[in-house]
């Protein structure tokens, strides 16, 4: 199992996000990503490295499959837009991204069964950017 990076501050925002989920009675929603807080290497924002997904980072995957090539930007639920590609980090392919490299092989569910996207690049991080508190 590869190593999931999050930024200290992108931690304690989605583990907040978590117990408010679970307060409001849609604890299945963050099941996947409580896996991924669990197991997370925590750095600091100024160490995070250039090609990692981190919150509000614009990514563009391929699909191992189909071959296509998409660019989304991985957000909060509220801040979730699919006409602008913001998804939010509850969606499978937002939580499956989140702290990954590129290079590095997803796997998500979907309505159609698994799909397995390549992380090919982070066009935008706010952490490389200097953005510490998006």
């Amino acid at each position: 199992m590869e190593t999931v990076f999050l930024t200290e501050k992108d931690y304690e925002r989605l583990h907040l996000l978590v117990q408010a989920q679970r307060s409001s009675g849609a604890p299945a929603q963050v099941e996947g990503l409580c896996k991924e807080l669990r197991t997370a290497q925590i750095i600091p924002s100024e160490e995070v490295p250039v090609d990692v997904v981190t919150m509000n980072s614009l990514v563009r995957l391929r699909e191992k499959k189909s071959g296509t090539v998409m660019e989304l930007t991985i957000t909060y639920p509220k801040d979730a837009n699919v006409a602008e590609r913001k998804i939010s980090v509850l969606a499978p392919v937002g939580t499956a991204i989140l702290g990954r490299k590129v290079g590095q092989e997803v796997a998500c569910a979907a309505p159609r069964g698994m799909l397995s996207y390549e992380i090919e690049e982070v066009i935008y991080q706010p952490e490389a950017a200097g953005d510490f508190y998006l």
